[in-house]
């Protein structure tokens, strides 16, 4: 009897989740991201690398968007909801819910990057503070 009854609870707990998965997969798929289209021997993206790469997943903006690099060269860029083709390396591209927020073309400096970054997480998710980027900028230049 004990035997009929745990099988029955396990059997229901696998439907509950695949269920789960089937209804939540979707949904991660949509999350926002930053995407980073790069080729071999791109300068900038490895001064972006220099630079940023070493600190970018310790941020704030690095939750919000955790960051997908794509190499041009390499990488079949599957429908990622871009508004137009990426033609120029490194281009950051902020994709939610499957579609382009904004983008970034090039890159020239750190501060430059933060900023317009900034822009385009304030697409997605307002700062309830107005002074949010001078604050997350100047964490990030004391650490």
């Amino acid at each position: 009897m004990y035997h009929s009854m745990a099988r029955k609870l396990l059997k229901s707990m696998l439907l509950c989740g695949i269920l789960s998965a089937a209804a939540f997969g979707p949904a991660a798929a949509r999350a926002a991201e930053l995407l980073m289209f790069e080729r071999d021997g791109c300068v900038w993206c490895a001064r972006w690398d220099r630079e940023i790469g070493p600190i970018y997943n310790k941020t704030d903006e690095a939750r919000l968007l955790p960051l997908r690099r794509i190499n041009i060269d390499r990488d079949k860029a599957a429908d990622l909801g871009l508004a137009s083709p990426v033609r120029f390396t490194p281009t950051f591209v902020v994709i939610d819910k499957g579609r382009e927020v904004g983008r970034i073309t090039g890159y020239i400096n750190d501060d430059a990057f933060w900023g317009l970054l900034g822009i385009l997480v304030a697409k997605i998710a307002p700062s309830p503070h107005p002074n949010h980027t001078e604050r997350g900028l100047a964490q990030r230049k004391a650490s």
